[in-house]
């Protein structure tokens, strides 16, 4: 083995992450289903802003 290759370390990697791997799944999860409940409010559901909102045939 050529000196500039480093030694493979023998520690696991993935397998103690796995914890936080699932709380980011969950936080992404949580942060969708907030978003897409904001969209569909009342407040907001006729902002011209929202990919949501039904185009204003008035707005031209």
């Amino acid at each position: 083995m050529p000196g500039w290759i480093p030694k493979k370390f023998p520690g696991k990697v993935a397998e103690p992450m796995i914890p936080f791997y699932a709380a980011g799944v969950i936080v992404l999860y949580a942060i969708n289903a907030g978003a897409n409940a904001m969209m569909a409010s009342d407040e907001y559901k006729n902002d011209p802003r929202n990919p949501n909102a039904k185009p204003n045939p008035k707005a031209t």
